[in-house]
């Protein structure tokens, strides 16, 4: 990855791409998760299109992972030249108040997180699950804390510590949008699927004051003009509300909107309705 990152980014999507065709053929198992939740989530797509859309996000995914090394080892100027950050500005008045980005699982989010701590003096904390490889958790790690502004809190550690650092002024890089099992989950739909969503985002803004704006990041551009695009959106006006339900609803409304914008870059290889209701049967 390190020695892949020299290369430039039309040439790197390009392997990307190719990575993530091959990952589509032989990993079966991610692949009928994927198509699965593409047939729950978008029941008018044929069996053409639906397969069609997966091998776009494969190629997508494949892209994000060789990518990564852009965001661990590039330096500031050519990560600003690859990631054009829009809506900045907004935080500006957020400076040393609590905010927590709200940042959903799109294929670019390391680029996006990664873009933004280059503009913030205050900095960020993000909770991250550990990985089974642990070179690559050290070198993730490690990249993502290298301009000294972005500090990493295992989901093993809790919330508490990040809860420190949003104290100390640090904006909280927060991704909500993963099935985490039925505690302190609650139902509601995601596109039209009954699916167990955690409360913390409206649980955290309660308990730290904490103003809501969401982090959305995409790949952008094709051929020599690829790159990404890391949007900063409007703060968040009445939220939480104060009943569980209705705050996770908005979540997955907001979540669903985005995702129409560019299904292929969302996270669908992840078991995101692995989880049911009481009675319902397994759908992997």
């Amino acid at each position: 990855m390190w020695l892949l990152h020299w290369l430039p980014l039309p040439a790197l999507a390009m392997l990307g791409r190719g990575l993530g065709l091959a990952l589509y053929a032989l990993v079966g198992e991610r692949r009928q998760v994927t198509l699965t939740n593409l047939g729950l989530c978008f029941p008018q797509l044929s069996p053409v299109e639906k397969s069609a859309l997966a091998r776009r996000h494969f190629m997508a995914f494949g892209r994000s992972v060789l990518e990564l090394g852009l965001w661990w080892w590039a330096s500031p100027a050519r990560m600003r030249r690859l990631v054009r950050l829009e809506g900045a500005e907004k935080l500006a008045a957020y400076k040393g108040r609590p905010v927590i980005l709200l940042v959903p699982h799109f294929v670019g989010i390391d680029a996006g997180g990664m873009r933004l701590a280059l503009e913030l003096e205050q900095g960020m904390v993000a909770i991250y699950t550990r990985q089974k490889n642990r070179v690559f958790e050290a070198a993730m790690n490690n990249g993502r804390r290298r301009f000294g502004n972005f500090e990493m809190v295992s989901r093993q550690e809790g919330t508490r510590k990040a809860l420190k650092a949003m104290k100390a002024g640090r904006f909280f890089h927060y991704s909500p949008d993963m099935d985490y099992g039925p505690k302190e989950s609650v139902f509601v739909p995601f596109f039209g699927v009954q699916t167990a969503t955690i409360t913390g985002l409206a649980r955290l803004a309660r308990l730290t004051g904490a103003t809501v704006i969401p982090l959305v990041t995409r790949m952008a551009g094709r051929g020599w003009q690829t790159g990404y695009v890391a949007s900063v959106g409007e703060p968040w006006a009445d939220f939480p509300s104060g009943d569980d339900l209705t705050d996770a609803r908005r979540l997955n409304a907001f979540i669903e909107a985005e995702v129409l914008r560019s299904p292929e870059q969302y996270y669908w290889l992840h078991k995101r309705f692995k989880t049911r209701p009481p009675g319902e049967k397994r759908l992997y």
